[in-house]
């Protein structure tokens, strides 16, 4: 038996998703990270490909998008996920994602502490270190041709659908990280 937690990892629609979306990055970006919320909200979502990762009782963990431009990113897990894999799960479906749209090569922006992370699934450092959004970054690349299998993580279960009004941090467990900073 495995030590990891199960998650399971799913595509999804910003129209449908955006409000758990946010939430999950503004915990991560804007709260941990102290990205200022104009830069992460960029006008880009509404036609990109997400992606998020769900905890055994269906809560959100973690996400990541795919722009229509081959450029991966806004990779965000919840601090107590990190270290299990959630990050590369969310990866392998964003290049799984992009070999089934045509995509040869995918770009992204990796923050210089997790390079590693990037380096070890196949992405490589091209030119010099920069700042963005205070935070220091290097760009990176990669082919996709070697991703064409769905990773394990994978689920076709649907994702429950809230309407307009309702609150989705309010529908995450009592002892969730979003509930207990009081995030509405």
């Amino acid at each position: 038996m495995s030590d990891k937690p199960a998650f399971t990892v799913k595509p999804v629609y910003w129209t449908a998703t955006q409000k758990m979306l946010r939430a999950i990055r503004t915990k991560v970006f804007v709260e941990e990270q102290g990205v200022p919320p104009d830069l992460e909200w960029d006008g880009l979502d509404e036609h990109a490909y997400h992606v998020v990762a769900f905890a055994p009782d269906g809560t959100p963990i973690g996400t990541g998008r795919l722009l229509q431009d081959a450029q991966i990113g806004r990779m965000a897990v919840f601090k107590e996920w990190r270290r299990q894999g959630v990050g590369t799960a969310l990866l392998d479906m964003l290049l799984v994602i992009a070999n089934k749209m045509g995509y040869d090569d995918v770009k992204l922006h990796a923050q210089t502490r997790v390079l590693d992370f990037y380096a070890r699934k196949g992405f490589a450092a091209q030119g010099e270190e920069f700042m963005e959004a205070g935070i220091p970054h290097i760009a990176m690349t990669r082919t996709t041709v070697d991703q064409t299998t769905w990773p394990a993580a994978f689920v076709t279960r649907p994702v429950p659908k809230m309407t307009e009004d309702e609150n989705v941090v309010q529908k995450l467990p009592a002892a969730h990280p979003l509930r207990q900073n009081g995030a509405r």
